[in-house]
């Protein structure tokens, strides 16, 4: 059955701050939006996913983590249908270039009785709270009902006042669409600030002023900003009232992430870090999957699963509210997975950026190291877990002069030697003729066990004794090349 907060036509946003790399929560919570959206789209009751700019703090933002932002969500695959490079009806869609637009809005409220001027400094605040005992953090609402004669003395004193949003009386109730229903009482909610003394905007307007002249009906986040929602859904009724928006949007917040020790994952661990799954060789189809996981489940029984999967069943009513544990090793699996469902041929497009970074083919590849990977891919695809394991799997066929990673012992010198006896009186060099003359020389000629016969030949020619399949690759090799290591191993 289709969850009912679909009925409506679905306006969701992703509105990072480009403040730092992008994270595994980024990705999660872009994934969730993204899929949310595309899933109302796919029931026929509209979709639009927003990709939004929140650069409003000047002093960390930077061009660097704009560009990575963009690029994480190119490489996730997650589109937008409106935001930076797309345009939209509603741009610009960076906060930077919106200051027009929250004045105004600004100028709106000061006129109404929602807002107010406070004139505090912090440290006034501060010892009002350290001598009443109180334990309510953050404003006491001291400039509320100043008189004339109050803002006239600090204004005498030359203070410039910031402008407090006025929290309403008696308590706030909505429907989350992870969690239920859920109040906060408002005398814990102090009176917020809407912006500097200087006149700039802070977050606290930006968002729900973006949210609403933009039409967003669905507000997925982070459990750890849950606390600000009354303040936001207060804002958002009062910008009702004034005829600014026409709806307060629905509220969901998601599952945090935990990483060791059960700690909230924090964008100092290093597994936190998006790109690191990209540099690692990951496929964004794996992390993608995996993170679905840190909260929601195609089935009880069932982790690997495609994005178009994912849209066709995602419910939000279905997210988990307990937070997820980051596994490593488990996204690992899931993306092994995921190596599996690729063709050869798409596999061996994604190994390619890889294997040029790594120098084993050139950029572009010649036409015979292009045949030759041909040939070679599918002897390493059911081999692979990470697209960074083609480079030290397969170097061995595009290079005349192999680095031995692992080493020969006495034992083994002497196993190559007989390999290279057998070898070197072939008169057909193919996988099948290989495979017999070793077998006969090392295993029924020597009586050793496969590992100990193929071992020490698979390091003399691969350079290591984890390869691809010894037969076919000496074939691949071909014979001068196979004799040559075989050789040079022995000296």
């Amino acid at each position: 059955m289709t969850d009912s907060v679909t009925q409506t036509p679905v306006r969701v946003r992703f509105c990072p701050s480009p403040t730092g790399s992008p994270h595994v929560g980024f990705a999660r919570t872009a994934l969730y939006n993204w899929v949310f959206a595309r899933h109302a789209e796919l029931t026929g009751r509209g979709g639009t996913f927003v990709f939004r700019v929140e650069d409003t703090d000047r002093e960390r933002s930077t061009q660097e983590s704009y560009d990575a932002m963009l690029g994480a969500m190119r490489w996730l695959g997650l589109d937008w249908d409106e935001g930076p490079e797309v345009g939209g009806p509603h741009g610009p869609y960076r906060q930077s270039e919106r200051g027009d637009i929250y004045r105004d809005v600004l100028d709106q409220l000061n006129a109404s009785s929602y807002t107010y001027d406070c004139f505090c400094t912090t440290e006034e605040v501060d010892a009002r709270r350290k001598a009443s005992g109180s334990k309510v953090q953050g404003y006491d609402g001291f400039c509320r009902e100043l008189s004339t004669e109050q803002r006239s003395a600090f204004e005498t004193e030359g203070r410039t006042p910031v402008v407090r949003f006025r929290m309403p009386d008696g308590s706030i109730t909505f429907d989350d669409l992870v969690r239920g229903e859920i109040t906060f009482e408002t005398e814990f909610v102090p009176d917020y600030a809407l912006c500097r003394a200087n006149g700039d905007p802070l977050y606290t307007l930006v968002n729900p002023v973006d949210d609403a002249l933009m039409g967003i009906t669905h507000v997925l986040r982070g459990e750890d900003i849950l606390s600000s929602t009354p303040r936001q859904i207060a804002l958002h009724q009062a910008l009702v009232d004034l005829g600014i928006s026409s709806q307060v949007p629905s509220f969901g917040h998601l599952p945090l992430v935990r990483g060791e020790g059960n700690k909230k994952l924090s964008k100092r661990d290093p597994e936190a870090h998006l790109f690191m799954y990209r540099d690692a060789g990951f496929l964004p189809e794996g992390v993608l999957n995996y993170l679905a996981l840190l909260g929601w489940a195609i089935a009880p029984d069932r982790d690997v699963f495609t994005l178009s999967e994912m849209v066709e069943a995602f419910e939000i009513r279905n997210v988990n509210p307990q937070p997820s544990r980051f596994d490593l090793k488990k996204a690992e699996a899931i993306n092994a997975d995921h190596m599996r469902m690729l063709s050869l041929e798409e596999l061996t497009h994604r190994v390619l950026p890889y294997l040029k970074a790594e120098g084993v083919v050139g950029d572009p590849v010649h036409d015979s190291d292009a045949q030759l990977l041909e040939l070679a891919m599918p002897l390493v695809a059911e081999r692979m877990n990470k697209l960074t394991e083609a480079a030290p799997m397969l170097a061995f066929l595009f290079t005349e002069d192999v680095e031995r990673v692992d080493e020969i012992d006495e034992a083994g010198h002497e196993v190559v030697r007989a390999a290279y006896d057998a070898l070197s009186g072939l008169e057909t060099w193919s996988t099948a003729a290989i495979e017999e003359a070793l077998r006969q020389s090392l295993v029924d000629g020597l009586g050793l066990k496969p590992r100990l016969a193929f071992g020490p030949v698979r390091i003399a020619v691969t350079g290591r004794k984890v390869s691809p399949p010894l037969f076919e690759s000496l074939e691949l090799l071909g014979r001068d090349r196979s004799l040559a290591r075989l050789s040079d191993a022995l000296e």
